[in-house]
């Protein structure tokens, strides 16, 4: 009989309050020193650094040394579909501040997750592929069609360099605060850097929350059929 994981390891780490928020931060997809992320925990840059020793020890977090600087990023992006998924089933936190509504609004409306794009921008442009036929859905599977293959490969994405990846292709991916899955995977992935590439989205330092530009309004609207605000 196969021996069955032991989770509980895992959900140990993710318990503590002060890691759980680390971990949320580094979302975003960029490497954080142990001070901007001690920042987003509200914890000091001490006891930053011994949750941090704990996560990199159990393999969810990364550590790189450049020069005397040392950043800290999510291991894969299992990692961050996990994280994404316990956020789902979680109760949302308590907001005190005018700040702190406008920061939730801005993420429920477009952020990245992880290496993707995610929110009710995400969501939109998932469904506007899927109902081109881009994308086939099946048993809750995401499939790329012939044509999907075509459009994607003239707007920009190589089909042939994303297979090479060690990871998924493609997947849905459960968005939190829209309850319905996103495009994750390789090809999320792509999709997103060659929107940000394109300039269509202005992505700000420290933040997941994404703006869509004048230049992305047009781009969506011509290539996907999106109206975006």
């Amino acid at each position: 009989m196969p021996s069955t994981p032991d989770i509980s390891h895992v959900a140990g780490l993710l318990s503590d309050p002060s890691r759980s928020a680390m971990l949320i931060s580094l979302l975003d997809g960029r490497p954080q020193t142990a001070t901007e992320l001690a920042q987003r925990a509200k914890i000091t840059p001490q006891t930053a650094s011994l949750h941090l020793s704990k996560l990199v020890s159990g393999h969810l977090i990364s550590k790189e040394v450049q020069g005397k600087y040392h950043y800290f990023r999510l291991t894969d992006p299992n990692v961050a579909h996990a994280i994404e998924s316990l956020i789902a089933i979680s109760p949302p936190s308590k907001i005190y501040s005018l700040r702190e509504a406008d920061e939730d609004n801005a993420l429920r409306k477009a952020r990245t997750c992880y290496d993707h794009l995610a929110g009710r921008l995400g969501i939109n442009l998932a469904e506007s592929i899927v109902r081109k036929g881009y994308i086939d859905i099946s048993n809750e599977n995401y499939r790329v069609t012939d044509d999907g293959k075509e459009f994607f490969s003239d707007f920009g994405i190589d089909f042939v360099k994303l297979k090479r990846r060690r990871r998924k292709f493609i997947h849905p991916c459960l968005d939190w605060s829209e309850r319905t899955p996103h495009i994750g995977g390789a090809l999320g992935a792509a999709l997103l850097d060659r929107i940000t590439e394109l300039g269509w989205i202005d992505k700000k330092a420290s933040q997941r929350a994404v703006r869509v530009t004048e230049l992305g309004k047009e781009g969506f609207r011509n290539h996907f059929e999106l109206s975006v605000d």
